[in-house]
Formats: structure tokens, sequence, C-alpha cells
């Protein structure tokens, strides 16, 4: 990535935020003024998934999996955290949201899904361990995957009248498994482009190709660190302005999941304490569980989100309004997680660091 792109990048990050906001407020703006906006937003919604879908997974290197395999007490209590407690722990919530199935299941979707992104960049800026936080990103992507869905159908209540329609579902397989397949390609590309430059064999015609190749899907790769936000804004602008009228409908319910998510940050907090203690988990690594408990994978399971059936619309808007309330959120944890809740004073010298 050039500091150019970087740069950028960084911009992008730090003001977030605001960018979703605007995208929140342009959208309903949209929605309920000018109602013929509707279709032509719905119709951006799946190709800007792919897109933003791409360029997120991009960010996530599906090689750094065994640095993350070697720390054992660190790779324990991130995905015992992640996979075992916290789903159990947001079933619990979930009883605490309004008594609307669509608002829970909303709930219930985002917040057993841990982050593979963004949650990297806080942790390096909160004062973890960025390398282990990277190497975990692709471990934490690879099991979601066959776990979310298995967690939405043991804790969903389909009694309130929720019928998934397998063939609704296939957009969002295809939203997810076709960009994460073209990202592997991108980097056996770039790999392959390496192995040939680096090779000692006279270079020819055939021996240049690769080179070139490599060199171009590098330079492609770099630039598309600053797409998550920009396309995650023009997601959210077009299902706002889609579901404009289920959120006016709706108004009354979203401090009440608002209240949820809140109660998830802290649970998270007290989770990442509770772990790092019981496991010997160092300052930094235990930084890290912080951010990895608190940040929640909403870019994976909105896909899922959009594809339930029609009245259900609400559960795409619980699914932005939490991402919204948890980037808030790690603005609190950035402070706190390094000064009080892993403090640098709070580990022994004598306890020695997994290797």
């Amino acid at each position: 990535m050039t500091p150019r792109v970087s740069s950028l990048r960084d911009r992008l990050e730090k003001t977030q935020v605001w960018v979703y906001l605007l995208a929140i407020a342009i959208g309903l703006g949209l929605g309920l003024g000018v109602p013929g906006s509707q279709p032509f937003a719905e119709a951006l919604i799946w190709p800007g998934l792919a897109l933003l879908m791409y360029s997120t997974f991009s960010q996530v290197s599906l090689t750094e999996i065994p640095q993350a395999i070697r720390d054992g007490r660190f790779l324990a209590a991130a995905l015992v955290g992640n996979f075992l407690l916290i789903p159990w722990a947001v079933w619990g919530l979930v009883h605490w949201a309004p008594d609307s199935p669509a608002a829970r299941l909303g709930l219930l979707m985002t917040l057993v899904a841990p982050c593979t992104d963004w949650f990297i960049t806080f942790a390096q800026l909160g004062r973890g361990d960025s390398l282990r936080a990277t190497a975990l990103a692709p471990l934490n992507m690879l099991i979601q995957l066959p776990l979310v869905p298995l967690y939405i159908s043991l804790f969903a209540n389909n009694s309130a009248g929720l019928v998934l329609d397998a063939d609704a579902l296939i957009p969002a397989a295809a939203v997810i498994l076709v960009p994460l397949t073209m990202v592997a390609c991108t980097e056996a590309l770039i790999s392959w482009g390496s192995r040939a430059e680096g090779s000692k064999r006279p270079q020819g015609h055939r021996g240049r190709r690769p080179v070139a190749l490599g060199r171009l899907a590098a330079l492609w790769h770099g630039k598309l660190g600053v797409l998550p936000v920009p396309l995650l804004a023009v997601v959210i602008l077009c299902v706002m302005t889609s579901h404009a009228g289920e959120v006016v409908a709706s108004l009354d319910l979203l401090p009440k999941v608002g209240r949820v998510c809140v109660a998830y940050l802290m649970v998270a907090l007290v989770l990442a304490k509770v772990l790092a203690r019981a496991l010997h988990v160092t300052k930094e690594p235990a930084r890290t569980l912080a951010f990895t408990f608190g940040t929640r994978n909403s870019f994976v399971v909105l896909p899922l989100a959009l594809a339930l059936p029609a009245g259900w619309g609400l559960a795409a808007v619980v699914v932005i309004m939490q991402s919204i309330i948890e980037l808030l959120g790690m603005i609190v944890f950035l402070w706190f997680v390094p000064r009080v809740l892993f403090p640098d004073d709070a580990v022994p010298d004598d306890v020695v660091e997994a290797r």
C-alpha cells in the first residue's frame, strides 16, 4: 500500500462514524422524500455488497492463519470467547430486546459474528497486538461462515412466522463466497509473481508474464484498502433509502435495541478480562481480546438480513444500527482498554507470553 493510499485510508477510518451517520440521514431523506428512489436503491444493494465484501476480505491475509495458531493461550481465549461464550451471552441479551421478532433477529445475527476487518485497526490504536489481530482475522472469518447460520437456526424463534426460502439465500451466499474466492485468487496471483521475480533462472518472455501480473495484482490489492468505508456508506445509504418507511414506523424500538448493543459492549469487556486472567494472556494480546469481542461483523451478516422475506426489513436496519453504536463504543474502548482494563502495570513481569 502506497503512503498516499495509506494516508487516505487513515483519514477515512478516523471519520467513518460521521460518514455513516451522513449516509443514514441522506438515505432516510431520499426514502421519505423521493419515493421513486427506493427501487433504484434496492437494486444497488447487492452489487454494492459484493464490492464491499471483496474490498473488506482483501484486507485480511489468509496466509496469516499459522501465526495465530502458534500462540495457544491467545487463540484459545479468542475462539472460546467468540464462538462459544459470546453466542450464549447474546442469546440472553436478546431476551432484553423489544418484543419485535425482526429486531431480535437482527441483533442475534450481528452480535454472534466476530469482526474480521476494522477490529485490527482498533486493536492497534488501543495498544493491542496488531500482529495477532491480523492473524486472528482470517480464522474468525472462516469459522463464522458455517457457524453463524447454525447459531441463527439454534437461537432464532422461527415460530414467530419467519420462513427462510433457500432460493432467497443464494444471493447472500454468493455475495460472500464469490468475493472470498476472488481474494484467494488475487493472493495466489501475487504469490506467483513474487516467486517468479525471486527466481534465479533467466527471465524470458514466459518468466516476465507472471512477474508483471503479480505486480499488477499487488498494486490493485493495495489500492483496495481505501474502499471499505465509502462502499459501506453507499450500502447504508441504499438500505436506509429502501427501508425508510420501516425505520420511521419502528422509531420507538430503536432506543431499546440500542441499549442491548451497549450492554453487549460491557459484556465483551468483562469476558475479555475474565478469559485473559484465566488463561494468563499478557497485556497486549489481552487488549486484542477486548477488541475482537467488542467488534462484530455487520458486513457478513448484512446480506443474510437483506435476504429475509418481506416484513423482516427491520432486521437489516438493526444490523446497521448496531455497527454505528459499535463504532461509537470503540471510541470509549480506545481509552478504557489500555488505561483501565489492561493497563501497563497490570501483568507481572514473570508471566511469559506463549509463543
